[in-house]
């Protein structure tokens, strides 16, 4: 059946069959569905995570506050395998009941204080090490402005374009158009502010920019989607230049490296890190 002949049933059913690269790991239902503790190490902050876009963000924070010396930031990162469902496990969604990376743990405090979602993440890191948040109310709130510019934006860049143009199990032309425009309105939304910015919330770097960065970036510099050209990736200049500003970050460095699985590294990566494994 074509995609224009598609009519929708009056009630909607569940067809595990759906196809699509994730079609294996996405269900409309949530809990856990197999039991499985979750491991713990040695440092104060447990993370469970995977390299994805959203996944980095967390990485970036965490070995930028290694960064600044601040040692209660140590951490052990723990891989959890999305295509094999080890989200799904009832550790994990004990942390997460909505079962995406990233999720952390901060076993520092008793009893143990547990943080899903990305941004929640970033912003209780700034606020509990005073790092890389504005502390003025003007800068604070523009950092926040862009911290949920990027949480808000995101799911029509990944679950909107990046599935319809690189996973969905079949082309279609209308989703396919439809994210592009607003895949191409969000970068233009960034290009415009970082053209007087020399980060994205102002002169200071922040988590707007450790947000922002593994999406946007990783989408003109073809590291997810492989949609640079089709994107017109060159055009968004200001954009490029920020980019290639924060890849330069020795942490950005190390914190691409944590929980990555995909061989986009010429050195091997273990499986379980911590802050220690980059010394």
């Amino acid at each position: 059946m074509s995609n224009s002949a598609y009519v929708p049933p009056r009630v909607w059913t569940w067809d595990q069959e759906n196809g699509g690269q994730f079609a294996s790991i996405n269900r409309p239902i949530a809990g856990a569905t197999h039991e499985r503790e979750l491991p713990r190490g040695k440092h104060p902050l447990q993370l469970y995570s995977l390299a994805t876009p959203n996944g980095v963000k967390v990485t970036i924070m965490l070995e930028e506050l290694l960064e600044l010396g601040i040692t209660e930031a140590e951490y052990d990162a723990w891989l959890i395998r999305i295509s094999e469902g080890d989200q799904f496990g009832s550790g994990f969604v004990e942390i997460n009941p909505n079962s995406k990376i990233p999720a952390l743990l901060d076993v520092s405090m008793d009893p143990p204080l547990r943080l899903f979602e990305s941004g929640s993440i970033l912003l209780y890191l700034a606020e509990k090490f005073g790092a890389f948040i504005p502390k003025d109310i003007r800068g604070r709130t523009e950092c926040m402005n862009w911290l949920f510019w990027q949480v808000g934006s995101a799911p029509f860049v990944g679950g909107g374009f990046g599935h319809f143009y690189a996973y969905a199990p079949e082309k279609f032309e209308y989703p396919i158009n439809r994210f592009a425009m607003e895949t191409k309105r969000q970068l233009d939304v960034l290009d415009w502010q970082l053209a007087n910015n020399r980060y994205v919330a102002g002169e200071e770097y922040s988590i707007a920019d450790m947000a922002i960065w593994p999406w946007y970036a990783g989408i003109l510099t073809n590291r997810v989607y492989e949609a640079a050209e089709f994107l017109e990736a060159h055009t968004y200049t200001n954009v490029l230049r920020w980019a290639e500003e924060i890849e330069q970050r020795p942490a950005v460095q190390r914190g691409r490296k944590v929980n990555r699985t995909w061989g986009e590294l010429d050195e091997q990566v273990p499986e379980r890190h911590s802050a220690s494994d980059f010394d």
